[in-house]
């Protein structure tokens, strides 16, 4: 269950400190944008130094990585897969042999430090034209990728149009992120709404993020984690229906009834999906199980 991702930049210490307590179900430890050139050797070492001495207790641990053109990617995995985060976020990606490419070099590094090989997974971070349009073939591209990332911000600048809070200019990226992501049976995650003043746009953002079908949504700020779970958890109502969906079920199989009905609707596949979707999550939250 990710239904929010907080970026922590990889330079901040007290940020990387005090990160699973801020109520994510994950955090992504910020390698790429938010560290400048001069200042990407320190982060790395931050970021290694937190995963080494800070092990997140409450949340999962996402890196996310420096684009495989740069100088910097390999180094990055060089540092942080020894101690075993939860999953790696490769930038920029637009093809599947960028994906396939980072995989086999954590599986290098997981068999140089005597680790188990493909036990850590990849959310691949899609943000140019190129990438949406080969979403389908990033997602299936290996099977350490759990899901696919949205990232709005470049992407809108690779589109040449203005990012807006309506999100129109990125209604057909974000629709064929999802579809591409349920086709191959993962996850899609959505990009961050950035205004942090905003509580009004930011829930018109997330509600049209899970009318979507998006899993789950990116923040930037801790401000917006609490927002962002409420609306992608399941209301009470929801799980009372959920359980008494799956209790049709089974009433309806020790009376032999090969149709079943509740509250004058009848019980196909789909709702039976959709409440098992639900109680999964139900279980989850009273576990405080963050991590699929």
């Amino acid at each position: 269950m990710r239904r929010t991702m907080l970026f922590l930049p990889g330079n901040t210490p007290n940020m990387l400190i005090n990160g699973d307590v801020l109520g994510a179900d994950s955090i992504i430890l910020d390698l790429e944008d938010a560290v400048s050139p001069d200042e990407k050797d320190a982060a790395r070492i931050l970021v290694r130094n937190a995963l080494k001495y800070q092990k997140a207790e409450t949340c999962e641990t996402i890196i996310r990585i420096n684009p495989t053109e740069s100088g910097f990617w390999m180094k990055d995995l060089d540092e942080v897969i020894p101690y075993k985060p939860h999953l790696i976020m490769p930038t920029k990606v637009d093809s599947a042999q960028v994906v396939q490419k980072v995989s086999a070099y954590i599986a290098e590094v997981e068999a140089r430090h005597g680790m188990e090989v493909g036990k850590i997974g990849i959310l691949p971070l899609i943000e140019t034209a190129l990438g949406v349009e080969q979403a389908f073939q990033i997602a299936s591209a290996d099977p350490r990728v759990v899901g696919l990332f949205l990232g709005g911000e470049d992407l809108t600048a690779d589109l040449q149009c203005k990012r807006t809070k309506e999100g129109k200019e990125i209604f057909y990226s974000r629709s064929r992120i999802v579809c591409a992501a349920r086709a191959c049976g993962i996850e899609a995650y959505d990009t961050p709404f950035t205004d942090v003043e905003d509580s009004e746009g930011l829930v018109k953002d997330t509600k049209l993020a899970k009318s979507l079908g998006f899993s789950g949504k990116a923040v930037i700020s801790p401000r917006h984690v609490e927002t962002v779970n409420e609306l992608f958890s399941p209301t009470q109502a929801d799980i009372e229906y959920a359980h008494d969906v799956m209790d049709a079920i089974e009433e309806g199989k020790r009376q032999g009834k090969g149709v079943i009905s509740l509250r004058g609707k009848m019980i196909d596949a789909p709702i039976v999906k959709r409440a098992q979707q639900v109680l999964e999550m139900e279980l989850q939250m009273l576990g405080g199980v963050s991590i699929e």
